[in-house]
């Protein structure tokens, strides 16, 4: 019977990890899903190796437990690479960001969602599937009177940022070949720091190839947009996707040191970061939290500080 407990944790646990494993030899759109959650299957993985070792004591109990470790100490390592050093909290803000996929089918929470943004204190608000705030855009733009999206620029209602100052030359675009108008291109003047903002909404991952499309007209388009720049969105995958990881790494990308969980909502804190806010030196993230509520959407929002460099 141990033998049998054993040999069952054992099989599972060795297929974990192979999963998790082909990361390093594959980027196949399949897996991707699968990369997001390597810290969690990795201690998964390590618990059910210790469980094993615990039915009976054996050389591949061990091996399984070491691998687990090696594949969780390899994802802190890699969450670290793009982790930019901390801000000094005397240094004064810049600006605020708030992000928010507000699901597209949220049209209960619409109000409460439009209350929220407007006592936010945020100069930009990026508002992801926004169909259900379309009925309370007059009330928003008492506030933001500045937006595009949600018929500016794009007849659908997916992606909207809205400013408390003048949005330079915004414009729309189109990532890969799936969605359209799934990109905004925006400008915002802080007392002379010209800031270029791009909000993104990607496709699951695994949609066959569509993902590394849009990865790649990211990164076609992020070195257009010269000095302070902020990419921010809802990229349905955390930083440990390889394709993000490599977006990032051209780009010259950075985020905090630990990102928040946004998916999923039951999760919460114990999910994964899939919405991000990153920035491009001279600009530096002061701080990103998780707005507590999540609103009936399946993600949770992010608020962002941001200074800039003398």
């Amino acid at each position: 019977m141990r033998d049998t407990i054993f040999c069952v944790f054992s099989v599972l646990t060795t297929l974990v990890l192979a999963i998790v494993s082909l990361r390093y030899v594959t980027d196949f759109y399949l897996l991707s899903f699968f990369f997001s959650f390597q810290l969690h299957l990795a201690a998964a993985a390590a618990l059910a190796s210790l469980a094993a070792l615990f039915v009976k004591r054996h050389w591949y109990g061990l091996l399984t437990l070491g691998t687990s470790l090696a594949l969780a100490v390899h994802g802190i390592v890699m969450t670290r690479e793009f982790a930019q050093p901390a801000v000094d909290d005397n240094r004064p803000v810049l600006f605020r960001l708030m992000s928010f996929n507000i699901e597209n089918d949220n049209f209960a929470n619409g109000a409460a969602i439009a209350d929220m943004a407007i006592a936010s204190g945020a100069d930009v608000i990026n508002i992801l599937e926004a169909e259900p705030v379309l009925s309370e855009l007059p009330r928003l733009l008492k506030t933001y009177p500045y937006y595009v999206g949600c018929g500016i620029g794009m007849q659908e209602c997916d992606t909207l940022v809205l400013s408390k100052r003048p949005l330079i030359e915004p414009r729309i675009r189109s990532l890969g070949l799936l969605w359209r108008n799934r990109l905004t291109i925006s400008t915002v003047d802080f007392d002379g720091h010209k800031v270029n903002f791009l909000t993104a909404h990607l496709t699951k991952p695994y949609y066959d190839e569509f993902y590394g499309l849009e990865l790649e007209d990211l990164a076609a388009i992020a070195p257009t947009l010269p000095g302070p720049l902020v990419l921010a969105g809802d990229f349905n995958s955390s930083i440990l996707t390889p394709g993000v990881q490599d977006l990032l790494r051209k780009q010259g990308f950075a985020t905090v040191s630990v990102e928040p969980a946004t998916w999923p909502i039951a999760a919460s804190a114990f999910g994964i970061p899939i919405d991000h806010v990153f920035a491009r030196a001279p600009l530096r993230l002061k701080s990103v939290r998780r707005i507590a509520d999540s609103y009936g959407s399946n993600h949770f929002g992010l608020m962002a500080e941001f200074t800039i460099d003398p």
